[in-house]
């Protein structure tokens, strides 16, 4: 019988043997989030983005029904090329069993880190509620996964194509803590204020760290921590083009009746295009400036080295 365990690369293999700090990113916007080869030129850029502020960066995918945490980048562009599955976290075990290549999404990257240890998280922007979610019952897995996974996920909010004021009400139902890295509003992804107060500011990678190291001692909430990192006003998109270009993705989406996990790509394929390429360009400054933060937080909350003379128990 094969053996199903997870894998680690090498570099996040001697990460944790030094007990440095690691941050997770997800493998979907590799595969289904850009457009080849941009999506192996900027994963490339998110994984240094974490090395310049002081973490290693694990990359998680399925490769050939093996889940890897830390992809190598041969792995990278064989996820990159377009045949990967898209796997949540139910997909993971169908996966590796039929010997599938896979990319992540949010929610099956926030599992497998918290499986390996990893307790950081770099993305985007989460799934969540989606439009017409009243008639269609169309939720993202990421918010049951995150309601049971204790990890901090930085993101810029949600996906602006969702219902983002259902979203935050799904999250504080299922217990998902959710704070502003210094702001007050959520954002939408595209946009720096997605419309919604928040309750939770957090100044800091370090009071960050203190909430994370409260909740372990507390030992109450196995919930995330959603950390909602905005863009600059400067760098988002401009309001009115991400309106005009919403409206007509939703009319196209009813009309092509593209439903479930294709509905996302579908929009961020059709922002892509009617932007002239903006969207793209505020997704990648997206993710850069969250695997920053991220490996910030990371290193605030990785364990002081020992005192010298003395080792850390194996």
């Amino acid at each position: 019988m094969n053996d199903f365990a997870i894998q680690y690369g090498d570099h996040v293999t001697r990460a944790r043997r030094d007990g440095r700090p690691v941050v997770a990113l997800e493998s979907t916007i590799i595969s289904h989030g850009l457009p080849h080869p941009d999506n192996i030129r900027v994963a490339g850029e998110i994984e240094q983005a974490v090395r310049d502020n002081g973490a290693v960066p694990a990359t998680i995918g399925m490769i050939g029904g093996e889940l890897v945490v830390g992809l190598s980048p041969a792995q990278i562009e064989r996820l990159a090329a377009g045949s990967a599955a898209k796997l949540s976290v139910r997909d993971l075990a169908v996966a590796a069993a039929t010997g599938a290549d896979g990319a992540t999404t949010v929610a099956a990257t926030s599992a497998v880190a918290a499986a390996a240890g990893i307790g950081v998280f770099a993305t985007g922007g989460l799934g969540g509620v989606h439009r017409e979610a009243n008639h269609t019952f169309d939720e993202s897995a990421d918010l049951n996964t995150l309601a049971r996974t204790p990890i901090v996920v930085v993101c810029a909010g949600v996906k602006s194509i969702l219902d983002v004021g259902a979203t935050l009400e799904r999250l504080e139902t299922l217990g998902v803590a959710v704070a502003g890295y210094r702001t007050s509003r959520f954002p939408g992804f595209y946009l720096t204020d997605g419309g919604h107060d928040l309750y939770w500011t957090l100044e800091s990678p370090a009071q960050v760290a203190a909430v994370l190291k409260a909740r372990d001692e507390h030992g109450v909430s196995r919930g995330a921590l959603v950390l909602a990192n905005p863009l600059p006003a400067d760098e988002q998109l401009d309001p009115a083009l991400h309106d005009a270009t919403l409206t007509e993705g939703l009319a196209n989406l009813a009309r092509d009746r593209v439903t479930g996990k294709d509905v996302t790509p579908y929009l961020l394929a059709f922002f892509h295009e009617r932007t002239a390429g903006k969207s793209l360009e505020v997704n990648v400054r997206i993710i850069l400036r969250n695997a920053a933060l991220a490996a910030q937080v990371a290193a605030a909350a990785a364990p002081a080295p020992a005192p010298l003379g003395f080792s850390v128990p194996a």
